[in-house]
Parts: C-alpha cells; structure tokens; sequence
C-alpha cells in the first residue's frame, strides 16, 4: 500500500511539471494560432478590410518571432549538458561479482537494473540519470533535441536506467551482506526512473537547470549577453514554477523506493546503517588529518579506502562506541567483489584529492603517490622540516640574528625560542652609527639608543588571497551540527539532482556526541584549536604577529606558484566523466578554510620543535590513523605539546616548552637539518 500511495504522488507531482511545460509550449504557440484564424478569416471573405490586413501581418511577423524564439529556447535546453557527479566508473569486467550482486537485489526488487555502476570519494550512494543527448554520442537532428524537450519518445524505445553511484568508502568498510542491505532502498529507486511521466518531468527539470548554468557562462558581447540573459530569466521562471512540485515527486520516489525496499533484509539495514555513519566518520577524519598535510605538500596517498579500515580498526581500540565492530572483520568485504581492488583505489583517492584540494589530473614531478608505510618519512618528516625551513627564512626576512652557539651556526631552534621570549630583540648587522656632536663646553652627550628592529613584515606586492571558506571546516571524528551524516541514498531533491534516492528509517541508537572542529593542523594529540579560538584576534605581541605575517605571506606566494601548475596540467583522458566538470573551478568540495597567522605559526613553531626532537634525541615521525602526523619520544606518542607551543606563541612564556624540552632531553641550541 506505501508502495502505491509514494508512487502515485510522484506522478501526480510529475503530471504538474509536465502541465507547466505543456503551459510554457501553449503560450508559444499562442501567436501561430491567432494568425492561423486571421489568415483563414481573410481567405474565406469574413475578415476583409485595410485594418485586418496589418493585423494579419503584425499579428504573423509576432508569431514567426515567438516561434524562432521558443525553437532557439528549446534547443539552448535540450543541448545544454546537465550536470554529472565525478566518478570513477566500474567496467562489468572489472567487477563482475558487484554487479551480479546489484542485479539480483533488483530482481528480488522487480524493478530494472542500474546501467552501470560508479564510485565515489564520499559516504554516500544514489542514482544518477546519463541519458541526456549530450553525455553520449552527438546527435544529427535538431528535431531529436526538440523532441527531447518535449519529452517525447523516439523509436529507439525507452531511456537506459541510471547509473548506480556507490561511496568508496562503503566498499572497503562494510561487508557483503551490509552493502546489499545498504544498497536496496537506492536500487529499488530504478523503478520509478523507469515511469514515462517521471522520466519526461526529470529531464524537462535537469534541461531548464543545465540552460541556466550555461547561459550563466557566455561571451562578453552585447547582443549575446542579452540573449543569454532572456535564456537565463526564462529557464529560471519556469523552474521557480515547478520545484515545489518537482522536489515533492522526488519524496514521493523516495518514499515508494524505501517501502518497497523493506522487505530485503530489514534487519541488517539497520546494522548497516551504524556501519555508514562509523564510515563517514572515519573518512571524513582520514581526509582532513592524514591526506591534507600529504596533499599540501604535493603527495597524494594512493591508498585512502584501505586507510579507512586502518582508521577505523584503530577506533574499535579507543572509543567505547564502536565495540563490537572489530568482530565483523572476519567477514567477506565488499572490496573482494572487486577484479582489482588496489587499482580502483588508487583511482578513487585521486579523484578525492582533485574534488578535496584541486590537484593535478594526473602524477607528476610535484604531484606523486605515496604508500602508507612511507607515510611518515615522506610527508610527516619531510612537512616538518619543510616547515622549519620556511620559518627560518621569515626569520632571516625579519633581521633575526643566528645563534652564535651552534656548532657551524645553523637554524636552532633556540632562535626561535628567543625571539619569541626574549623582550627586546636585536636585529643582524652591527650597531647603527650614531653621530655624538659634543658640546662645546661640556662633556660629550650619550649616544642615542639603537631604534627598535623593523618587525613589520616584508613587502610581497600582493596581498595573499584567502581560499574560499569550506562548507566543512576542521571535521572532527563524530559528525557534527556543521554537517550531519547523510544516510545513504539520501540526497536532497534539486534542479541540478532530479534524482534523490530513498531513505531507509533510521536505525536506533544514541545521538552522536557534540564536539569541537578543529583547525590546527599541528595537533599531536591533546590542546588543539577549537571553535572559541576561531574568532580570537591575531597574537598582540608585535614580534609574534610580524613573524606570523611573514608566515601567511610566505605560504602565499607558494600556494600562488602551485595553483599555476596545477591549472597548467593536463586533464586525464582516462576517466570520461571529467569533461562534464572539470572545467569549473578546484576543488569543488575544499575541506577547510584559510589558515589563521596564528594558526601558521603554531604549525611552524611545532614543526621545528619536532625537527630538534628527531636530531636530537632520536625521535621518529609516525602515522596517527585519526589524528595524522604525529612525533614518537622514546616509542610513545607526544600528546602534550600543543599547549606549550601555544603558551609560547600568545603569551610569550617559554618555561613550559622549555620544561618539556629538558625533560625529554632536547638541546635547543643544537642546529637541525631543514630540507
């Protein structure tokens, strides 16, 4: 009975778009059919005379405009390129047992199969048409694309079924029973795609939204910005016309979808769901704690799916809440359904990074792989030094003198302790001459004191452009209020995804605990940045504040110097969804927002901190699977240096990191090696 009650509002919903279609296609025609009348009028001697004459005529030249226009209207339309998702896509021969495992869930369904099935860098699964003209082949005949428009069937039968788009993540994570069960309501959503007055609503809707976003993206001449600009207003009424109706038959879809889907393992959906939840949770910790840092560095980890079971392995060991969840890793993956899984994840992890940072298509001289186990000396160690190294050149920028007790006068991390402390630091160089002129009659006057070093940061000539603020910044393990889990197959209804699946009921279980996001990519474990420390204002100690300018001003100039390749590097012609949008503006979905300066301090005193730690007294680098780069002392993790460093950057006061350097054994006055 759900079945049919969901089904039958959405296609009373469809039949309302399609009624606003068939009312934009009579209000085009109108002035045909006026003229028609007065043409016949006239031929038949009833409408005689002067004055019907020009209103045959006007009334005829109006409607051969209004044809030419609602025929250019409808070509824009049907032309335009709808949006597709990036994906990565799955071959049947790549995967063969993934798609006996989809096409039997359809059968138990009795709904049509997906065409194909793709993967996804997210924790997320729906159904995505690809029928329009312009994801295949190009057509010969205008008359095809009008047809099109009108929602009309040619002879070569119905549209394919969607594509089947199915989270990465889910594969690695979940077992074969769990992404069935995960999978049933997305699959059972084919069914409704597969309804005449469904699919004509979808691709009238889908049309008018990729009309507005090409007309958005023209020339600049005149005559052609005007036409666009009627496009655009006219695509945009008619949508502002049916979205209500439009996003309430996509809820009827969904809703018939998850009904008829209930009947499929009811009871391990509901396990499953925790598994999509615990697997949001750990990727979206692995992206923004241990491939970020890589990704900035230029190394993207080729590995992230297999990451994610690490990650969440490591969780089962920490947090209470996922006890239990280890005892499933005897079951078969859903990996195992793959040909060659090891080649689809190094393929899913580039995509994330290009979707997640903006990196290059493809490897390169700056733009390379790197395997987990080479993780800590590739990045980690090489981040620090690089960091260290970048904070000794402000530092030279700035006129802070070398310390003069290391062994050949390298960067220690002592000058960096004492300019940070000390309450009148001297520049580099001698003494400024002074000029005494004595008095005449009296004893010589003192000379004037030295002035005060410039600690203003140097001139770049640019100021340094922020990256456009993330929808998710500093993503903590459990989801939070600034983005909740979305549960699989659950997106929500819009002009540019005309194809929400459904959503399963939600499991039961306690709510996930609130937490504080974090910013500081230096986190070693405890003391990181939270939300109050968003809003502070930058470090009111002038030495502090002119070192983290230099910093942001650095970090600037080379963000600036790697964009330009990045924009210069080829796209890949391997993967054929990148056309339809790579060339929008990377990356789409930026995980974090602009660095703070003091947050670009922190970062860099920490780094050199760790560097004098692994010279001095043997520390290493190592992998932390949910908090990232992290430094081992004596073979146990460093969690308490954060606070120290942050005593020192906002307060001046060295004693606690100081403290902390005697007691591990760290010589500050020891120089170290940079990269």
């Amino acid at each position: 009975m759900g079945v049919e009650v969901g089904a039958q509002a959405a296609r009373a919903r469809a039949l309302a778009v399609l009624r606003i279609r068939g009312r934009a296609v009579a209000v085009a025609v109108l002035p045909a059919a006026v003229a028609v009348v007065l043409l016949a009028g006239g031929s038949t001697g009833h409408l005689v005379g002067l004055g019907w004459d020009i209103a045959r005529w006007t009334v005829g030249v109006l409607a051969l405009l209004v044809l030419a226009a609602a025929a250019g209207f409808a070509l824009i339309v049907a032309r335009s390129r709808p949006a597709v998702s990036p994906t990565v896509p799955i071959t049947e021969a790549a995967a063969p047992d993934l798609y006996r495992l989809v096409r039997d869930l359809a059968d138990r369904l009795d709904v049509p199969a997906p065409s194909a099935i793709a993967l996804t860098p997210d924790c997320d699964s729906w159904l995505e048409d690809r029928t329009h003209p312009a994801h295949g082949p190009p057509r010969s005949s205008a008359r095809t694309d009008a047809a099109s428009f009108l929602g009309r069937r040619t002879r070569s039968g119905a549209a394919a079924a969607p594509v089947l788009v199915i989270g990465s993540p889910f594969l690695w994570w979940m077992r074969v029973g769990e992404l069935r069960a995960v999978l049933a309501p997305v699959v059972a959503g084919t069914g409704p795609s597969a309804h005449p007055d469904i699919a004509a609503a979808r691709r009238f809707v889908r049309g008018l939204d990729a009309a507005v976003a090409a007309v958005s993206t023209t020339g600049r001449r005149p005559v052609v910005r005007t036409v666009c600009a009627g496009v655009g207003w006219l695509a945009r009424l008619l949508l502002h016309g049916c979205r209500e109706h439009a996003a309430q038959m996509e809820r009827g879809v969904a809703a018939a979808a998850a009904e008829r889907a209930q009947a499929v393992d009811y009871g391990l959906r509901i396990v499953a769901q925790e598994q999509v939840g615990l697997a949001y949770a750990g990727w979206d910790r692995l992206l923004t704690r241990v491939a970020l840092p890589a990704w900035r560095m230029g190394r993207w980890p080729s590995r992230l799916d297999a990451g994610v079971v690490a990650a969440l392995t490591e969780l089962s060991r920490r947090d209470r809440l996922a006890e239990g969840f280890a005892s499933r890793l005897g079951e078969r993956p859903a990996c195992d359904l793959l040909e060659e899984p090891g080649s689809i994840d190094e393929a899913t992890s580039l995509l994330a990074a290009r979707l997640f940072h903006g990196g290059p298509a493809e490897s390169g001289p700056t733009w390379s792989p790197v395997d987990w186990q080479e993780y800590p000396d590739e990045v980690v160690d090489r981040k620090w030094r690089t960091d260290a190294a970048r904070l000794h050149r402000v530092l030279d920028t700035l006129g802070v003198r070398r310390a003069t007790r290391g062994a050949d006068g390298g960067p220690t991390l002592s000058r960096v302790l004492d300019h940070l402390s000390d309450p009148a630091p001297a520049p580099d160089g001698p003494t400024p001459p002074t000029d005494p002129a004595p008095a005449p009659d009296g004893p010589a006057p003192a000379p004037d004191p030295a002035p005060a070093p410039d600690l203003t940061p140097p001139a770049t000539g640019r100021a340094a452009s922020p990256a456009p603020p993330a929808s998710n910044p500093g993503r903590a393990l459990e989801p939070g209020p600034h983005r909740a889990p979305e549960p699989t197959g659950t997106r929500p209804a819009s002009e540019s995804d005309p194809h929400p699946t459904p959503e399963p009921p939600d499991p039961p279980g306690p709510p996930p605990a609130p937490h504080s996001p974090t910013r500081f990519d230096g986190d070693l474990g405890e003391g990181a940045l939270g939300d109050d420390d968003l809003d502070n204002p930058p470090p009111q100690d002038p030495r502090c504040a002119a070192l983290a300018d230099g910093l942001s001003a650095e970090m600037a100039r080379e963000e600036e110097t790697s964009g330009a390749f990045h924009q210069a590097a080829p796209p890949a012609a391997a993967a054929p969804d990148i056309p339809f949008w790579d060339g929008g503006a990377l990356p789409l979905f930026p995980l974090q927002p602009p660095r703070t300066p003091r947050e670009l301090l922190a970062d860099h005193v920490t780094a050199m901190v760790c560097c004098a730690a692994i010279d001095t007294v043997g520390a290493t680098p190592a992998l932390d699977w949910l908090d990232g780069p992290s430094l081992l002392v004596n073979g146990e993790r460093a969690t308490d240096l954060t606070p120290r460093v942050l005593s020192l950057i906002e307060d001046g006061d060295p004693a606690p990191l100081r403290t902390w350097l005697a007691e591990v054994g760290i010589r500050p006055e020891k120089p170290v090696r940079l990269v």
